[in-house]
């Protein structure tokens, strides 16, 4: 079924929108994935803050002429699939994680910042611990020194808290 106009003009400002604040996007295969499984990968990218949409080829071509996926034009032959993030992990591991599960979904390029990327690099990505991952390991760095500070501080009154008592039973004892 073809698209008329008016649908192609939202579909080209959908995906313009989402590309835009994206830094990076994988393309995937997806022939012989049931809608279940096509929309199991939906649901896991919303997760995580991944954008999917399968698009014709055709005006994937005009929309990503001009932007930093204009790389990836090439690459837009059959049917795929494109996935956009501003965290390129999210999307690396979206697309690597659901091709370890269906077999039918073939990572096919990938792009970061306006480069083309290879699978290796994909996989290297979806590897690596999420942003928010990231952050609470670098506030947890960040906490550890104040943390053992303000151990270290308490010890001294804590220990003449200690002394002092000790003093006292030894003196009701005696």
């Amino acid at each position: 079924m073809s698209l008329s106009i008016d649908q192609k003009k939202a579909v080209v400002s959908e995906v313009s929108e989402a590309l835009a604040s994206a830094r990076a996007g994988v393309l995937a295969e997806y022939r012989g994935l049931s809608v279940a499984q096509l929309t199991d990968l939906r649901v896991q990218a919303r997760r995580r803050g991944v954008w999917v949409r399968v698009i014709k080829n055709s005006l994937a071509r005009r929309i990503i002429t001009g932007s930093d996926f204009e790389c990836l034009s090439e690459h837009f032959t059959g049917p795929v699939i494109l996935s956009a993030s501003e965290d390129p992990v999210a999307v690396a591991g979206v697309a690597a994680d659901f091709a370890k599960e269906n077999e039918h979904f073939k990572i096919t390029a990938g792009v970061m910042n306006g480069e083309l990327i290879d699978l290796r690099m994909i996989g290297n990505l979806a590897k690596l611990p999420g942003r928010d991952e990231l952050i609470a390991q670098l506030i947890g760095a960040m906490r550890a020194p104040l943390q053992n500070l303000v151990a270290t501080l308490n010890e001294v009154p804590a220990r003449l808290v200690r002394t002092v008592s000790a003093i006292a039973q030894s003196k009701d004892a005696g």
